[in-house]
């Protein structure tokens, strides 16, 4: 066993990388829960995104054009999960569970052609200045934009939430649609958008996987990411700066165990292929025990219109 070889500046650096796709899931999934909804099919939505996305670059040479067809792709499936139980009152749950089949069969039907075919990804972009600071420069101020841009995403979710009109619609909506329909407020339409909004979220954190993090198409490359950024938006108590440190957490100990494998520690590999899912499982035991946690009060309840 030889733990030399860990540089603390490179597990930092690939502990951003390692947790970008989830964290821009996880987001999403936060602003359709803050409206009330549970989709469960993050999933599916992530999958159809990187197969999406994935194709869009090999065809066009343009990783940037990938992420807006995975955005455009994960949104549009998301209109399905939003249509049937908006409009037609389904279960969230099982429709939910649905999508997600529906994204991994999609998928595995468009992605069979580019198996095996490696895709154009993005470059590093060195922050002016920033980058050129020792250590810190190349932990965090050079990675793809896409890691920044998930941080943007993060803290404009956060003020849209916290201090616009149109955040405090959504937070009441996901708190009284009742309520909030008696005001005069369009929960369907709202609700609507905000499905629409993590769909397309989750559809870049799908193609992150693919144009990014691993440059190539391999069926079910996701791997239960859009699972695990569910678990993050409870652990997170459905507020989005606790969602990007539980995505930083999460890749943190995904990588960590990947150095510890290389380092060649004398635990048995399943032990600690599984430690992230593990820990993550302990963590929501933790927070559940505590009670109440924050959820949105009306998350998971049909709305109707006619009450």
């Amino acid at each position: 066993m030889d733990l030399s070889g860990i540089s603390p500046v490179l597990l930092i650096a690939s502990l951003m990388v390692s947790a970008t796709p989830i964290l821009l899931a996880a987001i999403g999934e936060t602003v359709v829960e803050k409206s009330g909804v549970l989709n469960l099919g993050v999933e599916g939505m992530m999958i159809v995104g990187a197969v999406v996305g994935f194709i869009t670059a090999v065809n066009t040479t343009s990783p940037a054009l990938g992420f807006v067809t995975a955005a455009i792709a994960g949104a549009l499936l998301s209109t399905i999960f939003a249509t049937l139980v908006l409009f037609f009152k389904s279960n969230q749950v099982a429709t939910g569970l649905g999508l997600t089949l529906v994204g991994l069969g999609i998928s595995a039907l468009l992605g069979k052609p580019y198996e095996g075919i490696k895709s154009p990804t993005l470059q590093a972009f060195e922050i002016p200045v920033l980058s050129d600071i020792p250590v810190l420069g190349p932990m965090l101020f050079s990675h793809d934009p896409m890691v920044y841009i998930s941080i943007l995403i993060v803290a404009a979710v956060w003020f849209v939430l916290k201090y616009t009109r149109i955040g405090l619609v959504l937070r009441a909506v996901g708190e009284n649609h009742d309520a909030a329909h008696a005001l005069g407020y369009k929960v369907i339409r709202i609700r609507f958008m905000a499905i629409m909004f993590g769909g397309a979220c989750a559809g870049l954190g799908g193609a992150y996987i693919s144009l990014v993090r691993v440059p190539q198409w391999t069926e079910g490359m996701t791997a239960g990411a859009g699972w695990i950024a569910l678990a993050i938006v409870v652990f997170a108590s459905w507020k989005p700066w606790r969602a990007l440190l539980g995505a930083y957490l999460f890749g943190g100990v995904t990588v960590l165990q990947l150095n510890l494998q290389a380092a060649g520690v004398a635990i048995p590999v399943e032990y600690l292929s599984m430690s992230p899912f593990l820990i993550t499982i302990l963590v929501l035991v933790i927070i559940s025990a505590k009670g109440n946690h924050g959820a949105p009060a009306s998350l998971g309840r049909l709305f109707h219109a006619s009450n």
